[in-house]
Formats: C-alpha cells, structure tokens, sequence
C-alpha cells in the first residue's frame, strides 16, 4: 500500500510538473508573440484603407486647380437662417459673424490675393436702393463680386441697380423678383456672363417653406486674377 501511495504521489508530481512547463511555453509563446506584434505594428505604416478621407478648402467635393479660389455658399432659408459664404477656407459671411441681413448680402474679395476686401447687406424690403447703386459704383475692378439673397432680394430694386448688378456677370438679376432665392459670384471688369450664379422663383406651387423657396448651395473655383 505504501509503494502504491508513493507511485500515486510521484506520478501527480510528475503530471503537475509537465503542466506547468506547458504552462510556461504557453505564456511565453503569447508574450513572444505579443511583443512581436508590436514591434511590427510600430514599424509598419498606418492602413491606406483605414485613413480618412481628404477635407477640402470650404467643404468642397474636390481640390480647386492651382490658380484658383475655392469658394462655396447658400442662400438664406425663408427669413429664418441666413445666408452663408466661404472663400479658401475662410467663413466671409454668417449669422454665427453676425454680419448678414434681410436683403442682398455681399462680399468683396481681392480677386489677386483672395483676401477680404468688404462685406455688407441691404435690405431690400425695408431699406431704400441708392445705398446699394452708391455700394456697387465703388467697387474697383479685378474686384470678386459674391452676393447672396436673405428673406426678399428685389422689392426695392430699380433698373439702375440691376444694370449695375448685370455688369458683375450676373444674366438673373433682371427677373430676381419678391422673396426669389439667389446666389451669385461675378467680378469688377468681367468681359463675359458668371457660370457662377442660381436663382429659383418664389412660387406657390413648388415653394418648400410657406411663402419661400428652397435654400440654393454653390460651390466652384474662381480664376485668379493674374495680371
């Protein structure tokens, strides 16, 4: 009985200690591995397909050629939200800046640097037109003309401020009627119409809110200026 007690003992000696020698390879084999891992994690460059996606100057759909000024705006919404203009990256008009209103919003760009010249709203509906046909005299050539609607464009607009507007580029300005929506990018001294401008008519039968249309988005790239 003792030598049989004594086999028993030896052998559970002898099973416990190859279970904690395979034990031991096991937990090597795992921080071998991890440590492995590592290593070649830190060496290797971070996944293409886990990278994020590109962000362009304004939140544009894709890069501005060289020589060119990324630029991207919205109307107004009815007479609720205001409208909204970009320019290389940098907010030019919002409500968040507080300098938009009811009317015709306008930015002036230096169409070499595309810095900030001025910007400026006139109401419209309210206001009286000759601070607007003043505003757009004085604009000097070479000038970026972006001009955005906010509640009701045209009320008080008159023949001389249309032609005014019309020399920028514009081709919608003469049929901008009461609470239309319209975006537009011209320039001081542009030979030729704007490709840059939209305009929907406030009309009942296809107005999204009550009494407005629907807000207009334009994004592009405006030439710069060279000579």
């Amino acid at each position: 009985m003792v030598r049989a007690g004594g086999i028993l003992k030896l052998a559970a000696l002898i099973f416990a200690f190859l279970l904690a020698v395979f034990l031991a390879f096991q937990l090597l084999e795992i921080n071998m591995d991890f440590k492995l891992s590592n290593v070649i994690g830190k060496s290797l460059p971070e996944d293409e397909g886990s990278t994020k996606p590109v962000r362009h100057k304004c939140g544009l759909s894709k890069a501005c050629p060289v020589g060119h000024f990324a630029f991207k705006m919205t109307s107004g919404a009815a007479s609720v939200v205001g409208p909204r203009i970009c320019l290389e990256d940098k907010l030019l008009m919002s409500g968040v800046k507080n300098n938009v209103g009811r009317g015709i919003n306008i930015a002036l760009v230096n169409g070499r640097t595309g810095e900030l010249n001025r910007t400026q709203f006139f109401d419209m509906w309210a206001g009286e037109v000759a601070p607007l046909i003043k505003f757009l005299n004085e604009i000097e050539d070479g000038t970026v003309v972006m001009m955005a609607s906010f509640d009701d464009p045209s009320t008080k607009l008159n023949d001389e401020a249309r032609k005014l507007i019309a020399d920028l580029g514009s081709t919608a300005i003469s049929n901008l009627g009461f609470r239309d929506n319209w975006i537009f990018v011209g320039g001081k001294g542009i030979k030729t119409k704007s490709p840059f401008e939209q305009h929907i008519k406030n009309s009942a039968d296809t107005n999204k809110f009550e009494g407005w249309p629907e807000v207009l988005e334009m994004e592009g790239c405006v030439p710069q200026r060279q000579d």
